[in-house]
């Protein structure tokens, strides 16, 4: 995939293309994106346009000019996110499968978070993971991993928050003083996940994090269950990547059990 800033209908604006069977992903984006609006909390990208031309497919974004953060944005971002996870549904995942980066990523509707993650997260992942060669050093693991999954999740039901899906500091930014989310991976599900996956490669400062707190409080029992949403996304990261992301997968698998 490639993007670039390129000047459409005369407009500046951010254009990402593929080949043309990465359509859905695009049009998942657009979906995501038109979620994300639709809660006023959080500012996110106009889409323009979406489509195949020329042998390729494409989504065309509003091209935005950021800013250097400052700490009244990272305070808003925290107020704000905790304004976006107070949008739930009855059910955890989405209406649409989507990817995150170019890897799918299954929603399917379930009742129950534990069952949801296990079989759409993590399960997925480590199956991915044998099917890449990593069998070896990440079966045995990983099958009490997920045995273990009743536990880590006892007398713990989250709500089914609506969550960016992949919110590390490369997919937010400041523009004009105010914080803007982007390349979401949407579904309904534990807050703690883009919690999580914040403090997973850094990018948010302590006024974030302060704000977001006190907004709503995180759960008893969260910096577990952080290690083990950080693995959903360094497992991804490994199959994606390669190797140099073992250790760190072996490090949370070793926390977890």
């Amino acid at each position: 995939m490639s993007d670039r800033p390129v000047d459409l209908h005369g407009d500046s604006v951010f254009l990402k293309k593929a080949r043309t069977s990465a359509l859905p992903m695009f049009e998942a984006e657009v979906d995501g994106l038109s979620e994300l609006r639709a809660t006023n909390t959080i500012r996110v990208p106009d889409v323009l346009a979406c489509g195949v031309a020329d042998g390729e497919s494409y989504i065309a974004l509003e091209r935005l000019t950021f800013e250097t953060p400052t700490t009244e944005t990272e305070r808003r971002l925290g107020k704000r996110l905790a304004d976006l996870h107070r949008h739930c549904e009855s059910r955890f995942g989405w209406f649409r499968d989507n990817t995150i980066g170019p890897t799918a990523q299954k929603n399917g509707w379930l009742d129950n978070w534990a069952d949801f993650f296990r079989d759409r997260r993590l399960k997925f992942q480590l199956e991915l993971a044998v099917s890449r060669g990593y069998g070896d050093e990440l079966t045995e693991a990983g099958a009490k991993l997920v045995k273990r999954l009743p536990e880590i999740f006892a007398d713990y039901e989250p709500d089914a928050s609506l969550l960016h899906g992949d919110l590390w500091g490369g997919n937010w930014a400041c523009v004009n003083g105010e914080p803007v989310i982007f390349d979401p991976a949407v579904y309904y599900g534990d807050r703690e996940t883009d919690i999580a996956m914040t403090r997973l490669f850094g990018g948010f400062g302590e006024a974030f994090y302060e704000a977001y707190e006190a907004s709503w409080p995180l759960a008893a029992g969260h910096e577990q269950r952080c290690h083990l949403y950080q693995l959903y996304h360094v497992l991804n990261h490994l199959n994606l990547f390669g190797r140099s992301y073992m250790s760190q997968a072996k490090s949370l698998l070793r926390d977890l059990l």
